[in-house]
C-alpha cells in the first residue's frame, strides 16, 4: 500500500523543481529524521536555491506535506495475481520492503507526522487514498467469486496490513516476508 512515497514527473521546470526538492526532502528524512530535515539541507541536495524553497515551501512541515501529497500523484494500484490471497501477499511484501528498507522513508514520513498537524493530516489523507486504492483487491476477488459481496474492504485490509506495522513500527522488532506473507494468508482466510 505504501512503498514509498514518491513525485511523479511531469514536464516543466516547476515540476521538475518540486520533482528535484521532494527527492531531496524523502531523502533527507530517511537519513536524518524530522529533527535533521533542514531547508538548507534540503536546497544543498536538490540542488534549489533556498529562496525558492522558503517562497514555495515556506516551512519544514510545509516541505514534509507536499511529500506526503505527492503520494497522491502517482499511478500506484495493487497487483492483480489471480487470486485474494495472492494479491493480499502482494500488498504486504511491498509494505514489508517498505518498512524493512534502510533507511525507511516509510517509517521516517510516519514519525515525522506525529510532529506536526499539518504532516498528521496529509498523512491521513495519504492513509485514505492508498485504503481507497487497494480496495480493488476486494473488488476483484468479489467479481471472481471468492468472497461474498458485502465484504468490507477496509477491515479486511486492516486485518491484513496492521500486524506488520505494529511489530515493525510500534514493537520495533523485526518481520521476515514469511511472516507478513502469513498476515496475508490469515485475512484472504478470514473472508471467505
Amino acid at each position: 500500500m505504501i512503498a514509498e512515497v514518491r513525485a511523479s514527473r511531469p514536464g516543466g521546470r516547476t515540476a521538475r523543481v518540486r520533482s528535484d526538492v521532494l527527492a531531496a526532502v524523502e531523502t533527507e528524512l530517511a537519513e536524518h529524521g524530522y529533527d535533521g530535515l533542514t531547508i538548507d539541507a534540503v536546497a544543498a541536495r536538490s540542488g534549489v536555491h533556498r529562496t525558492t524553497l522558503y517562497r514555495r515551501w515556506k516551512t519544514v512541515p510545509g516541505l514534509l506535506v507536499d511529500l506526503l501529497e505527492a503520494g497522491a500523484d502517482d499511478s500506484w494500484e495493487p497487483a492483480d495475481t489471480g487470486s485474494l490471497e495472492g494479491d493480499l501477499v502482494a500488498v504486504n511484501r511491498e509494505i514489508h520492503a517498505a518498512l524493512t528498507a534502510r533507511p525507511s522513508i516509510t517509517q521516517a514520513v510516519i514519525a515525522a507526522s506525529f510532529r506536526t498537524t499539518d504532516a498528521a493530516d496529509a498523512l491521513t489523507r495519504f492513509w485514505e487514498d492508498r485504503y481507497e486504492r487497494t480496495a480493488l483487491v476486494v473488488s476483484r476477488a468479489v467479481a471472481r467469486g471468492e468472497i461474498p459481496s458485502g465484504t468490507d474492504p477496509h477491515q479486511l485490509l486492516l486485518t491484513a496490513t496492521a500486524p506488520l506495522y505494529h511489530q515493525v513500527v510500534l514493537l520495533r522488532q523485526p518481520m521476515s516476508r514469511e511472516q507478513a506473507d502469513h498476515h496475508a494468508r490469515i485475512a484472504a482466510a478470514s473472508v471467505r
